[in-house]
């Protein structure tokens, strides 16, 4: 219809023509209801207004002022350190208390908390007050007063605010023993893996350790390789403590490299030292150690390398350990120092003579801890690794020799005697045994400790 055509009929039938309009409406109406909350567009944003006012805080020191801080109660930790004395631990823990200060030195059972070795754990409470806290309660544990008592109980030693003022007393209570369980897959090496597991540095060199003679950490270790341990904490009111000396001891552990099964328990026959054993008895610990290092990254191993100092291609007769300097350095086995010294590019060295015409070198030594003629246990510290002589950093510089000559530390360490159980001692290592296979299984899915027990509990 035309314009025109339009017009007219909107003369002619005016009410026709605004009953159409109406319909046409309504109908768009109800198509827009029925539409409208299906689609995605959104309603129109409303007119926004952006207003900027600056605000003056109120001070700080007022609002301080306005608290009651008489009642406040703070709890503070820290550990004994060499060379302390009373003010100096005091002012570490925050706290400022002139009596409590001549009570530690002047009384008898208080002046022990700085006697005897450093490290002991103090928990302080103390009242918050102006210029300082005022001392309510120290508790400070150590090694127990008996030496033959230092693996099962501890000194909890207690100094308190009374009515009477301060009083000190100390008495020696058990320590607390838990098995703890923890097991990890190998993406890159075997401290990173364990650092994810949550084991404890002491209990991955342990594993490296126990495991050195079939596993040689530096070429065979694989992505995909697994391990689980379970091994033993020691704690004095809940708290682990660190002058016990098996804290942290591996009692059981087990590693498959390249699917090869490895498996070692703890055990101690009676009367004897006490070792790692294959569950079928035969002794993990070797006639050598693995390494004289407890847990190190080999650099240069037994064959042709390129000399770094004279340039030139040479026969390397020993292995080269890196780490830092430091580190202590361990006799491989049983002997008697035949040399300790200086010796040409090896600088600080000692020379230990073994049975069978057998003799190890320690080189490159930052320190000597031995003196010739002087008998050595297997595993006892004879030095730490430096960088003297002919280095050109920090290392271990490790031979082995057989009549004189050089052969490959790792293969003679792997290829060294075993013991083996008395047969005695074989019906308890095979009880001891089978609990420590179930530990071991059950690190697939138990939760990570499996028991507490007073250290006494045997």
């Amino acid at each position: 219809m035309t314009m025109a055509g339009a017009e007219l009929m909107m003369r002619r039938h005016p009410g026709a023509v605004m009953s159409a309009i109406a319909t046409v409406l309504l109908g768009s109406a109800v198509t827009a209801f029925g539409v409208a909350p299906l689609t995605a567009t959104p309603p129109d944003s409303p007119p926004t207004r952006q207003v900027v006012q600056a605000l003056q805080p109120e001070g700080l020191a007022p609002q301080v002022a306005a608290l009651d801080l008489s009642e406040l109660v703070l709890h503070r930790s820290d550990t004994t350190r060499s060379g302390d004395t009373a003010d100096s631990l005091l002012r570490r823990l925050g706290i400022s208390d002139a009596e409590a200060a001549t009570f530690l030195r002047s009384n008898a059972v208080a002046a022990q908390m700085l006697t005897g070795r450093a490290g002991k754990l103090v928990h302080a409470r103390l009242v918050s007050e102006a210029g300082g806290g005022r001392l309510q309660q120290l508790v400070v544990k150590g090694p127990a007063a008996d030496s033959q008592q230092h693996e099962t109980h501890f000194t909890r030693l207690t100094i308190e605010r009374t009515a009477a003022g301060l009083v000190a007393r100390s008495e020696q209570a058990e320590l607390q023993r838990s098995a703890r369980v923890g097991s990890g897959t190998i993406e890159s090496t075997l401290f990173a893996a364990a650092d994810d597991a949550g084991l404890p540095d002491a209990v991955t060199s342990q594993l490296a350790e126990m495991f050195g003679a079939d596993i040689d950490f530096r070429r065979e270790l694989r992505r995909g390789d697994t391990f689980a341990a379970v091994y033993e904490t020691r704690s004095a009111d809940g708290e682990p403590v660190p002058w016990t000396a098996d804290a942290g001891r591996v009692l059981a552990a087990r590693f498959v490299n390249r699917d090869k099964l490895h498996e070692a328990i703890w055990f101690q026959e009676e009367g004897g030292r006490g070792g790692y054993f294959a569950p079928d008895g035969s002794s993990k610990v070797r006639g050598l150690l693995a390494s004289p290092l407890a847990f190190s990254r080999v650099t240069s191993g037994f064959a042709m390398r390129f000399h770094p100092i004279q340039k030139t291609w040479r026969a390397h007769l020993g292995v080269d350990y890196g780490a830092p300097t430091g580190t202590p350095v361990r006799a491989v086995g049983d002997g008697v120092v035949e040399f300790s010294g200086v010796q040409n590019g090896y600088g600080n060295v000692v020379v230990l003579k073994h049975r069978d015409d057998r003799s190890t070198v320690y080189a490159h030594l930052s320190r000597i801890d031995v003196n010739r003629g002087a008998s050595v246990a297997q595993g006892a510290t004879i030095g730490a690794v430096g960088s003297t002589g002919w280095a050109t950093g920090p290392h271990l510089h490790f031979e082995f020799k057989v009549k004189g000559q050089q052969v490959d530390p790792v293969q003679i360490a792997r290829s060294s005697e075993t013991v083996t159980l008395s047969a005695a001692s074989r019906a308890r290592f095979k009880q001891t045994a089978a609990l420590a296979m179930d530990r071991l299984d059950a690190t697939r899915s138990s939760p990570a400790t499996l028991g507490t027990a007073t250290a006494s509990a045997r």
